[in-house]
């Protein structure tokens, strides 16, 4: 019998990705028990805290003391509700219980916010991570050295998972479970849980909030102008003229502000407003092209589902909300 264990760090948990998790973990043995009479995994919480909140304080759960936790498996940490640096100021105990378990042959995943925990024991260095879209801009703050692909439902290499969001977490969940028991066993769970096993990108469901979170002013205003001239062809070159700056200062530092290239941001808020426009009215994706200062069908196409995930007309069914 594999030993999962969902590690209950400080501070205060999101419970959807820890309840959808241990959900699907459970109808893994529901199929295996059908099968062979047995269940496949044995699943424990295990914490520093006897009793854990959960968000708004509704929820507390009670856990094994970690002290006495047997060696795992599998070890998984939930998302939490905060935005700061827990991982680091709360967490020592766990951190280093991950580390010791990993380095005795554990695996280790992460659940949506959980990545910052996970980045914090060290393990993701050199690996490729994941976390919800809208906490990538905090979590390059506080880990720049690690390789956060924001697009990615799931990552995983050696031995070390993470989940790009509460939802996605299933996906992660059954993408291990198709790892230690098979597509036959996977696809139960997504049929019985109704989960769509093959989602395999996050860049539908962002939104693109402009990365202002910064205290460069000028850049800010450059970000503002942007949006206000989004049906303009913008070039690098307009946007240093705006500023007062030679191109290569004020490329410098508006990627430092906003972790972007200026040609990289002006399309991320072109194609931002491209997908409103397919949600919102009944226009053409050549008029939506326009309107958003493409002048190339190709360029937009290819442009459109680089940064949203599939093409303009499959956004448009997929999202509009009139036609």
């Amino acid at each position: 019998m594999k030993q999962v264990t969902f590690l209950i760090a400080d501070g205060v948990l999101k419970p959807s990705s820890l309840f959808n998790a241990i959900e699907i973990f459970e109808k893994a043995n529901e199929f295996a028990e059908q099968q062979t009479g047995r269940p496949y995994y044995d699943i424990r919480l295990a914490g520093t805290n006897l009793e854990q909140p959960l968000v708004n304080g509704i929820f507390t759960l009670r856990v094994q003391p970690l002290k006495t936790a047997e060696k795992a498996d599998l070890i998984i940490l939930p998302s939490f509700a905060e935005q700061d640096d827990f991982a680091i100021r709360k967490s020592h105990e766990a951190l280093d219980w991950v580390i010791t378990q990993y380095q005795a042959g554990a695996e280790v995943a992460s659940l949506c916010t959980g990545t910052f925990l996970l980045a914090a024991t060290g393990l993701l260095e050199g690996k490729p991570c994941a976390t919800h879209w809208k906490a990538a801009a905090y979590f390059r703050r506080l880990f720049p050295e690690l390789k956060l692909h924001t697009n990615k439902i799931v990552t995983d290499q050696e031995g070390v998972y993470t989940a790009g969001g509460a939802i996605s977490s299933l996906n992660l969940a059954l993408h291990i479970i198709e790892k230690y028991n098979g597509r036959e066993t996977a696809l139960y769970c997504a049929r019985v849980l109704q989960i769509d096993i093959d989602r395999n990108s996050q860049s539908p469901f962002m939104i693109f909030e402009g990365l202002k979170d910064h205290k460069d002013e000028v850049i800010r205003s450059i970000q503002d102008f942007i949006e206000e001239h989004v049906g303009n062809r913008l070039t690098v070159e307009q946007l240093a003229s705006q500023s007062a700056m030679d191109r290569i200062n004020f490329t410098r530092r508006f990627k430092k502000a906003t972790q972007l290239s200026p040609a990289d941001y002006v399309q991320r808020i072109k194609v931002e407003s491209a997908k409103r426009l397919f949600e919102s009215t009944g226009m053409q994706i050549s008029e939506v092209m326009y309107e958003v200062g493409y002048g190339d069908v190709k360029a937009f196409r290819e442009t459109f589902k680089k940064i949203a995930g599939m093409t303009p007309g499959d956004y448009r069914n997929k999202f509009n909300k009139i036609i």
